[in-house]
């Protein structure tokens, strides 16, 4: 009954306007995925991976706003585009209102915001879960959120720095900024002008003693936004350049399209610690910017707003693009192109770019090799195996700049292989789908019965992305 009520009346402590709610998780490519704890904060999980996701690539986890879902937070922020576009597996975590009338996530409950309770540790469960499922590499999750999902995450920055090594805060809240519903009224229009040590403190304090590693935080907030002031923005920064060690004043300034400023706060190795967005005129939301461009992704709705792709600009800060973090360096290479493959190499090659000193190759987001040339063949490979690439151009000082666009090339030769399992594990895994109750073998499209834990069936894979029935 407390949670209850707490619940209806946090709703409004951060929805006002939010009023559209967005339809159940159930978006082509939106897999639901369960058994992934105990689950104290009654949350759903739900899972966008590309086809033939290496192991060991970064893992995103994205949390929707009050009144919204995994769904339409799959739908409009961007991150599935990024995801296929950079190779990463997204988590969308859902509430509901049987946990907040709104659908909000309780940032302002100590007990849902705190490291090893509640939908903070719900949460963590579902990043253990990913990892083990996707094989990510848990040097490189990451979370980010907008409105409640921006508390939740600030929160979440603050609980697990040893589990996020970046976050991204959408017109969000301090971390721990609020500890009852009171509070986060105030939060919301009037936040508490602390010094920067105090919101430090409360970061300090809810992290595991002694750490000494801390997340990268961007800041993404609209100057005209009346649910949640900017001077949220101002006191994040303070929050974190903080916790880092650094000062309150930029490294540099950077104007970007959408009329956005951002300030850059480098650490003590000159590398962006904290970034600050600043949309100019924007409301309350998510900056989108709709396109197939290579800074563009999203799409518009209620409370995504089309100005700049802030997921795009927050994946190239944490580094998913495979290049560096200066948004003042040479611009991507075009033309990036797949020019031949075998069993075990792939060739590419891509156009000069003017003043590049070299060239960084990255495979499925890690650093691959240095080359003054515009062509590299990568050898080595597994035969039957889609690998993602990007390029980026390297300066005379030794800065790498904007990645390009990635290509996916798909070495020759099969090697056939069987796979014993659930309907819904095979579906879960990518092996099948499922329509309408009922599963199919991805390729062949063979009927292999209900889409349940119970039905059993041994697929075999006879080339990539294609599989029948066959009893191995």
């Amino acid at each position: 009954m407390r949670r209850w009520i707490a619940a209806t009346a946090g709703a409004l402590a951060l929805t006002a306007g939010l009023v559209a709610a967005g339809p159940p998780a159930s978006a082509a490519g939106l897999t639901p995925v369960t058994g992934f704890g105990t689950n104290p904060g009654n949350l759903a999980m739900y899972s966008y991976v590309p086809d033939a996701l290496p192991s060991g690539a970064p893992l995103v986890v994205a949390l929707h706003g009050c009144t919204q879902s995994a769904s339409d937070y799959y739908t409009h922020s961007g991150w599935p585009q990024l995801a296929d576009r950079l190779g990463f597996a997204v988590v969308f975590p859902q509430t509901s209102s049987a946990n907040n009338a709104n659908s909000c996530f309780n940032w302002f409950e100590p007990g849902d915001s705190r490291r090893g309770s509640g939908e903070a540790l719900s949460i963590r469960q579902m990043v253990d879960k990913a990892v083990t499922q996707y094989g990510s590499d848990t040097r490189r999750v990451y979370v980010t959120g907008l409105s409640a999902g921006g508390g939740m995450t600030a929160n979440l920055l603050a609980a697990y720095p040893d589990v996020f090594a970046g976050g991204s805060i959408a017109a969000g809240l301090p971390a721990h900024c609020a500890g009852s519903v009171t509070a986060a009224y105030t939060c919301m229009y009037s936040p508490p002008d602390r010094t920067p040590e105090q919101w430090g403190d409360l970061v300090r304090a809810a992290a595991p003693a002694g750490t000494t590693s801390w997340p990268r935080v961007a800041v993404w907030q609209g100057t005209a936004d009346t649910t949640v002031r900017p001077a949220n923005a101002t006191e994040l920064r303070d929050q974190w350049t903080n916790v880092w060690g650094i000062g309150q004043t930029p490294s540099r300034t950077v104007g970007l399209t959408g009329g956005t400023t951002l300030g850059v706060y480098d650490d003590a190795s000159g590398r962006p610690a904290v970034e600050v967005y600043s949309v100019s005129g924007m409301a309350h939301g998510l900056p989108v910017d709709p396109g197939s461009g290579a800074g563009q992704c999203g799409s518009t709705g209620t409370y995504y707003l089309d100005t700049i792709c802030s997921s795009h600009h927050t994946a190239r800060f944490w580094g998913l693009d495979g290049g560096g973090q200066d948004p003042g360096g040479l611009p991507a290479p075009t033309g990036l192109d797949v020019t031949g493959t075998t069993d075990t190499s792939v060739t590419l090659r891509w156009n000069a770019v003017a003043g590049a000193e070299s060239y960084q190759v990255f495979r499925g987001g890690t650093r691959l090799a240095d080359t003054a040339s515009t062509a590299y063949t990568d050898t080595g490979l597994a035969t039957g195996t889609a690998y993602r690439y990007t390029v980026t151009a390297v300066d005379s000082a030794g800065r790498a700049g904007a990645a390009s666009p990635a290509v996916t090339a798909t070495t020759t030769g099969f090697s056939p292989t069987c796979h014993t399992a659930s309907t819904y594990d095979h579906t879960v895994a990518g092996r099948a789908y499922a329509n309408a109750g009922r599963t199919y073998a991805k390729g062949s499209d063979q009927y292999m019965g209900l889409w349940n834990t119970f039905t059993v069936r041994t697929l075999k894979q006879t080339a990539p992305d294609h599989y029948v029935i066959a009893g191995c």
